[in-house]
């Protein structure tokens, strides 16, 4: 059955996330129903990152089997037609057999937007803090971060239990437009792991808590020490990385009709 890899985007306003469920709007339910049209069977499709109710994505990575192979550039096209305007196709490539969305993911990398001014065209997709932060204070507890193994006192209780540990890749706060973004990346991240770093640094900016804060709470696992989880609608799954050999695609086969 051949493979496809699919990078996609969408606005999280609607969804109950990114996983299937019962009676609920999600973003892997709309795409297994544009699909089952264009294959005229049912498409099980896997999703690198299950993001939660409100999250956005630029770069949403999904995968999926058919029973033959269709050319994929058509294949993109009947998405975009297929799917609602909050989704968004941006590619689709054959992908080698064993490729996984998830499985097979080396980093996942995330933005979360925080303003620093309220801008009402803008509030459905960042955090509008509603309280000055000192930036420096935030960045000075970046170090205890990029260091830490365990993450288990930035998770739910329910996420740390099937292993905390996580290795940063990235993580930086950028100041532009009017705004914080605080860019992360690891190998793997706990159930709602950057929004909880984010209410956290945000205390600290606030001056609640001084940088060493951070250090304390990866000492102790303690969630309880950490700050609020930051709001949903200010988080972006903005890309997945991949080895290079998963992003090779088989020699091309014939394809089958789309109509």
């Amino acid at each position: 059955m051949p493979v496809y890899r699919l990078v996609l985007a969408y606005d999280g306003e609607r969804f109950a996330g990114w996983q299937r469920q019962p009676g609920l709007r999600t973003v892997q339910g709309e795409l297994e129903r544009a699909l089952a049209v264009v294959a005229r069977v049912p498409v099980r499709v896997q999703g690198a990152g299950r993001t939660d109710t409100g999250v956005h994505a630029l770069g949403q990575c999904a995968s999926f089997a058919l029973d033959a192979p269709l050319p994929a550039a058509r294949l993109l096209a009947s998405l975009r037609g297929l799917l609602p305007e909050d989704v968004t196709p941006r590619e689709l490539h054959r992908a080698p057999d064993d490729f996984h969305a998830r499985f097979s993911a080396a980093a996942r990398f995330y933005t979360y937007r925080l303003g620093l001014q309220a801008c009402a065209p803008l509030r459905r997709l960042r955090w509008d803090l509603p309280c000055a932060v000192d930036p420096a204070a935030m960045r000075a507890a970046l170090p205890a971060l990029r260091a830490a193994e365990d993450f288990r006192g930035f998770a739910t209780r329910e996420g740390a239990a099937r292993g905390s540990v996580c290795r940063i890749r990235e993580l930086e706060l950028v100041e532009a437009d009017g705004e914080l973004r605080l860019h992360i990346g690891a190998d793997r991240f706990l159930h709602k792991m950057v929004r909880i770093i984010t209410g956290t640094l945000v205390e600290v900016g606030r001056g609640r808590w001084g940088p060493g804060r951070v250090a304390e709470i990866l000492l102790t696992g303690d969630r309880t020490l950490a700050g609020p989880t930051a709001p949903a609608h200010g988080l972006f799954l903005r890309r997945v990385e991949y080895p290079e050999h998963q992003l090779t695609a088989p020699p091309a086969e014939p394809s089958g009709p789309l109509d």
